[in-house]
């Protein structure tokens, strides 16, 4: 999403810490392989609800 050039010698080194924790917050917040794996969807329930029926 944000093409990080890790392999960029050096370029990390000069990065701060709150550039790199900016970057993972908004890859956590945005749709993404990382949000769903540490914020897996809810499962749906399966069958749902009969017409007229109200939850409990």
């Amino acid at each position: 999403m944000y093409g990080i050039d890790l392999d960029t010698p050096g370029l990390m080194q000069q990065r701060t810490w709150r550039w790199l924790r900016i970057r993972i917050l908004g890859l956590l917040s945005a749709e993404s392989r990382l949000n769903h794996h540490f914020a897996p969807p809810e499962p749906k329930p399966k069958g749902g609800l009969r017409r007229g029926a109200q939850p409990r």
